[in-house]
């Protein structure tokens, strides 16, 4: 009894001092305040449907401000699709809007498949990672590197010739021409047009006159972005004794069911081509190294560096494939452990990174960049996550430790930095959730 007396009067004086405190508040202030608790929002595979909903608005504002006519976006998490949508136009003059099935110009996009096509032979033992790549090619077996001393530039025999390595991973001593260290092999590149960017020109054609041009660099050194997938590419028809566009078709596109994605539009599928708009510096150039719209497969090499074209959906099987450690649809492509020694940092202890393609953080595998720790980035991500980017706009990340898969696919070579940043930072703000396999 005497507790329960104690808590009545407690209780009691509690009251009396709440209400005397009510009485001397102003009225506006004793209404209850609405719960600022925000509702749960439904989730979608750990992805929030309002946070989804950012990126349209965003990719009209990007358009908006010129980056590009248009865009398509997709995200899946452990392979089903959470978002999938396409904004803006697909025509320079805006007079067309958007489609989920419009078809981008892949430029360096077209690097990891081919690069993975390359595993695929290695898996099989035709082809070993060490091989010198004069081993197929003869006609680099003279290769020579380009070397200042005291002044005066000589040319001397590199301390070991490239390797099938050095192609995936861009340490083979090979450039693209307009970013060459030197003057001599900038001229030579263009001069000699090695990157059919002038004129067709056959692969066997290619790689001679490439013969007579000194390496910028010592192969193994060094990560220097260049012409080295447009050589493995070549490779690859040496091994397999197919051009190589039937070597991907038969090994990847068709198995996969990439039934737009080619080497050329043909013109039953040129209403669905996304364009750049007119105002962006780099179209005019661009376009003229881009020669999607003619069929060159017989009077040029095909750069398996850059020459694609793909939609949104079609590249989506690929990265699926490689984000479930090499298998789709039931058919396995690769084995896990190759994946995941592609998937692997290959540039410890060389000099230079990727950054002007990922931001910081990045190291690169074979034939992607891969996350080296989860700081130092401009976006957020996993450790280990994969990715690359074209320069006409398109980008995708792979992150298999959250099974993600993100694709972004523009015209836009100007803002390609910009707008491929700021998708990635919209796909994991909306990943509010982790779901694990």
């Amino acid at each position: 009894m005497m507790a329960d007396t104690t808590t009545s009067r407690r209780a009691g004086l509690f009251g009396a001092s709440a209400l005397l405190l009510a009485q001397s508040l102003p009225a506006a202030a004793q209404v209850a305040p609405r719960s600022t608790v925000p509702r749960p929002q439904p989730l979608n595979r750990g992805f929030a449907q309002d946070r989804l909903a950012r990126i349209a608005g965003v990719m009209q504002a990007e358009a908006e401000r010129g980056s590009f006519p248009g865009a398509v976006t997709f995200i899946a998490r452990h392979g089903e699709t959470v978002h999938f949508e396409a904004h803006g136009h697909q025509d320079a003059a805006k007079t067309r809007r958007m489609t989920r099935d419009a078809i981008f110009m892949q430029a360096s996009m077209t690097k990891p498949i081919v690069s993975t096509a390359a595993m695929m032979l290695v898996e099989e033992g035709r082809m070993k990672l060490d091989d010198p790549i004069a081993m197929h090619l003869p006609e680099l077996r003279d290769l020579k590197l380009e070397r200042t001393r005291d002044g005066s530039v000589e040319l001397v025999a590199p301390a070991r010739q490239p390797t099938v390595h050095d192609l995936l991973r861009h340490t083979a001593g090979f450039v693209y021409g307009d970013a060459a260290p030197t003057a001599t092999i900038r001229d030579a590149y263009r001069t000699n047009n090695i990157q059919a960017g002038e004129a067709p020109i056959t692969g066997d054609e290619m790689l001679r006159r490439l013969g007579t041009i000194p390496l910028a660099f010592e192969p193994g050194t060094r990560f220097f972005y260049s012409i080295a997938v447009d050589v493995l590419g070549l490779v690859v028809q040496r091994v397999t004794r197919q051009r190589l566009d039937r070597v991907l078709e038969e090994r990847l596109f068709g198995p996969l069911g990439m039934g737009d994605t080619a080497w050329f539009v043909s013109p039953d599928k040129r209403a669905r081509l996304a364009e750049t708009l007119d105002s962006d510096p780099l179209k005019a150039e661009m376009w003229r190294a881009y020669r999607i719209l003619n069929d060159e497969r017989e009077t040029s090499y095909l750069k398996g560096g850059a020459g694609l074209v793909s939609t949104a959906a079609d590249y989506a099987k690929f990265a699926q494939m490689i984000a479930n450690n090499g298998t789709f649809g039931g058919r396995r492509y690769l084995a896990a452990p190759v994946v995941n020694f592609m998937l692997s940092d290959h540039m410890v202890g060389f000099e230079g990174t990727p950054a002007s393609s990922t931001g910081p953080g990045y190291g690169f595998g074979l034939g992607f960049a891969v996350r080296r720790q989860d700081g130092m980035g401009t976006a957020p991500g996993s450790v280990g996550d994969a990715m690359w980017a074209g320069a006409w706009g398109t980008s995708f990340t792979i992150d298999r430790a959250e099974g993600l898969v993100a694709i972004i696919m523009a015209q836009g070579p100007s803002h390609r930095g910009r707008t491929r940043m700021i998708f990635k930072d919209l796909v994991y703000a909306a990943m509010v959730e982790s779901v694990r396999r």
